[in-house]
């Protein structure tokens, strides 16, 4: 199973598995199915879940109104919904990362 889906809606899924309280954010690389994220920002009063959404709305260059934590907003593992944009654009710019471009 991939970290990146095209719903039917045209939404993208993304699954998270999230690490907080790191030194920086960052995407770390791939981890059992999921994009994982080390996040700066502990998980306490939802901190960490605005941190994700605002690094990936930054990443992606969306909006953050178009980023919804779906699930695993007390948990590790996550799952956002992207609106307005195309799973391959996601991937694309999710890669690039992964390849180590800043």
């Amino acid at each position: 199973m991939s970290y990146l889906s095209q719903l039917t809606d045209g939404c993208v899924l993304i699954r998270l598995h999230v690490q907080p309280k790191a030194s920086k954010t960052r995407i770390v690389g791939l981890f059992d199915g999921c994009l994982k994220l080390a996040i700066q920002a502990p998980p306490v009063d939802g901190k960490a879940n605005e941190e994700v959404i605002k690094f990936l709305a930054g990443l992606l260059t969306i909006p953050l109104r178009d980023i919804t934590l779906k699930s695993g907003a007390q948990g590790r593992r996550k799952q956002v919904i992207l609106r307005g944009v195309a799973a391959e654009e996601v991937r694309r710019k999710l890669s690039l990362r992964l390849a180590g471009d800043p």
